[in-house]
């Protein structure tokens, strides 16, 4: 099968020979952490943060535990939490605020704030007062700014769900997955609709502005009807927001055994499962905002989205969180295999605040990968990236910085310029997720095939 097979339209002067996978990386955050490597000496986090703005910052807590660990998922991330492991690892939590707090000025202000995970929703009620406690600590006041959270049907407790709304929480994201209960099974996500469906009655009771529901394509058997079958059951709760992502296949998951090279079947079946519903979801008033998130044309507006939570002046807590300043991304450790998760965790339970005052692992921001990632996050949105935007933070035009990936990718029919803004068309759109990768640097190409999955 060639790239003019596939189920959406492609220009004339695409080169029929060269087949472009349209599933290749998932650009969330750039640099990829596979790319991050550990700092030596390790910068103390009062001379990283000294000279950075801190009128605006974004928060994120990391979570790292979930009640199960689904066929897909390569999240930084473990199943349970024995002995008390909860209890120790907010004890660390609060360690780690306690020095990151001291590298940031007394006037330091938070603009929005985020947990995820693993599934945030895994503590007690009583874990996520204190989550809370611990980011109103860092100085981030949750009822006045956009607060977001991740959850999972069996953990969206009415209980949970309560402290979550009375302490300011104005998105909550559910990752369903499927309506479907064969679909679940294939992706070994053991879960029944009936308790899906009775989730999201608790979170419409508890009056959250935003309920978000993730969706995905791609799994083995998934036809377009059960694919539409569950759009419908998640528009059944008009959701305010609705991710739809392609099902990924990483080592060292359940699903690996599928891994390898290029697949165009499975390529163009993607694509057709993505392009239905994009369709079904524009038809039934949704805006696509990327490849993934559609948002309710009337949903309120709580403030910066998860896309802003990538930018600059962000400071992470938790083991599997990311810290961005100008200069340095910096985290822990990172792992996908469950016993390497364990003993990342286990040293971070351990950690003494003077521990926490210094940056770990991370990745050098050099001027070129400040542009690769601004033009990364810029024109994967579907509002694009204004031209006059990049000359003015970049002092030029982004086409003498990457003129050969920019016209590559008009040639190709991805890419339009118009209204001084250069925008992803409806092709482009569906391949976000080959034209991304063809930014990354070769150093961060380099650092990420380097890597040892473990």
């Amino acid at each position: 099968m060639t790239a003019v097979d596939l189920p959406l339209p492609v220009p004339p002067n695409f080169v029929a020979s060269e087949y472009v996978a349209p599933y290749q990386n998932y650009v969330y955050a750039y640099p990829h952490k596979t790319a991050y490597r550990p700092l030596g000496p390790r910068p103390a986090l009062t001379e990283l943060w000294a000279d950075e703005p801190q009128d605006a910052l974004s928060l994120y807590l990391h979570v790292p535990f979930c009640e199960v660990r689904c066929g897909f998922c390569n999240l930084f991330t473990r199943v349970g939490a024995p002995g008390e492991l909860t209890t120790r690892y907010l004890d660390a939590l609060e360690r780690q605020a306690e020095a990151v707090r001291e590298a940031l000025a007394p006037s330091a202000r938070f603009a929005t704030a985020a947990f995820g995970g693993g599934t945030p929703t895994y503590l007690t009620a009583a874990e996520l007062d204190r989550l809370c406690d611990i980011a109103e600590g860092m100085g981030a006041d949750l009822r006045a700014i956009p607060l977001s959270v991740e959850a999972s049907p069996s953990t969206a407790t009415a209980d949970r769900l309560a402290v979550l709304a009375g302490r300011g929480v104005t998105r909550l994201s559910l990752g369903v997955q499927s309506f479907d209960e064969t679909d679940v099974r294939a992706a070994v996500r053991p879960q029944r609709r009936a308790d899906v469906e009775a989730s999201l009655q608790r979170i419409r009771d508890a009056a959250i502005d935003v309920l978000n529901i993730d969706l995905i394509y791609g799994i083995d058997g998934q036809t377009p009807e059960s694919w539409i079958a569950s759009l419908d059951a998640a528009l059944a709760w008009r959701p305010e927001e609705l991710y739809l992502y392609p099902l990924y296949v990483r080592p060292l998951t359940g699903l690996a055994r599928r891994s390898g090279g290029p697949d165009p079947d499975w390529d163009a079946h993607r694509l057709d499962l993505y392009r239905r519903g994009r369709d079904h979801l524009i038809a039934a008033g949704y805006v696509q905002e990327s490849m993934r998130m559609f948002r309710r044309a009337d949903a309120p507006d709580v403030g910066p989205d998860d896309y802003a939570c990538q930018t600059d002046g962000m400071i992470g807590l938790g083991c599997g969180a990311r810290s961005y300043t100008r200069d340095l991304h910096y985290s822990f450790d990172y792992a996908v295999d469950a016993r390497e998760v364990r003993a990342i965790i286990d040293d971070y339970v351990s950690g003494t605040v003077d521990d926490f005052r210094r940056a770990v692992v991370g990745h050098a921001m050099t001027e070129d990968e400040t542009r690769r990632r601004h033009l990364l996050q810029s024109v994967l949105q579907a509002a694009g990236m204004l031209l006059a935007d990049y000359r003015f933070r970049f002092g030029t035009d982004p086409h003498e910085h990457f003129g050969t990936e920019l016209d590559r990718w008009s040639d190709r029919g991805w890419l339009l310029s118009e209204g001084g803004r250069l925008r992803l068309t409806a092709l482009g759109m569906a391949y976000s997720d080959a034209l991304g990768p063809e930014l990354f640097s070769p150093q961060v190409r380099a650092a990420m095939a380097e890597y040892e999955g473990r």
